[in-house]
């Protein structure tokens, strides 16, 4: 009977003790809580690396506004440290589809960002409201919140924030070149976060862009321009028409510009590029113009190859560009 008594008694030892190990892990595994509602994002950074070294730190939310949904952007940082040029990329799809990890016909676009990174640019490719989200002018407004954004954490980021381009295509070339041409006037929209940055760059490239929104041809891209501008149930006003064009900005004071496009493009006329090159050649600004012959929107021409040989053509004419206009290379 005792030794029974004996062996119950540490059975029960050590149920207590095992409870009370259980208890004390339990304690240290519950969640963490704060005094007030916490509404930051507590996953770490997500950081990929590329084979080159580069390292892109993605989803950066750079614009919190309440009612959206946060705008993010990917940042792409070469392998050697010290302060880069930036380049700021603007997806396209008609204000209404696209992200910041596609452009044309490029298989892998993330992996052209990286490359330009590694040439010694942190690359910047952004998210912005789309047309149904937020019409004109909530995209422009995001697109100078995020130059504002990098410029205030250019020392985080390893950026020089007097060397800036921003670059887009079809839509994102739209956006890309309002922001290099209609900049300086204080912060706009609903976030006016770091307002004491400069939303300027010192050159802009645009690919296949609509550039004026008076003289696109009513039956190229109806339903997205009307979308984007907010037209839908009536003419557009004439105010929003020229605020949204990019041609109805240029001074002499604008940076150099990079405009390329295609002579078959159906989706954007040629003569939006050309329309944009008159205009800032005849206000004594700094323009390039190149036209690609044979060849449509996205740099689609009649087979695989020909629509290869224009996307590397167009790349390879706008990494040059910002080699000359960020890094004083000819």
């Amino acid at each position: 009977m005792r030794k029974a008594f004996r062996v119950g008694f540490v059975g029960v030892g050590l149920l207590l003790a095992l409870a009370a190990a259980s208890g004390a892990r339990a304690q240290e595994a519950a969640p963490a809580t704060s005094p007030e509602p916490a509404l930051g994002d507590p996953m770490p950074d997500r950081i990929l690396t590329f084979g080159n070294g580069v390292r892109v730190s993605t989803d950066i939310p750079f614009s919190i506004i309440p009612g959206y949904r946060p705008i993010t952007l990917d940042l792409y940082r070469p392998r050697d440290e010290g302060t880069k040029p930036l380049v700021i990329y603007v997806h396209g799809g008609g204000w209404m589809n696209g992200h910041t990890r596609q452009s044309g016909a490029f298989s892998d676009f993330t992996a052209v960002l990286s490359e330009l990174s590694a040439r010694g640019y942190v690359v910047a490719s952004l998210e912005y409201r789309l047309s149904r989200e937020a019409p004109f002018p909530a995209a422009i407004d995001d697109v100078r919140a995020a130059i504002r954004f990098l410029k205030a954490n250019a020392a985080r980021y390893g950026i020089d924030p007097a060397r800036v381009a921003i670059w887009g295509g079809s839509a994102g070339g739209q956006l890309a070149a309002l922001a290099a041409l209609d900049c300086g006037r204080g912060a706009t929209g609903e976030d006016k976060s770091n307002a004491s940055q400069s939303d300027c760059v010192q050159a802009g490239v645009g690919w296949y862009g609509v550039y004026d929104f008076a003289t696109m041809p009513q039956s190229a891209i109806p339903r997205a321009e009307n979308a984007y501008l907010d037209c839908e149930k009536g003419q557009c006003p004439a105010d929003r028409i020229a605020a949204a064009s990019p041609v109805a900005h240029v001074d002499a004071k604008d940076p150099p510009m990079l405009l390329i496009h295609g002579t078959d493009d159906r989706t954007v006329p040629v003569t939006q590029s050309k329309e944009l090159a008159e205009a800032l050649g005849a206000a004594r600004a700094p323009v390039t113009l190149e036209i690609i012959p044979d060849v449509g929107h996205s740099w689609i021409g009649a087979d695989a190859a020909a629509t290869r040989q224009a996307s590397l053509r167009a790349l390879n004419l706008s990494f040059r560009f910002f080699d000359t206009h960020l890094k004083g290379r000819r």
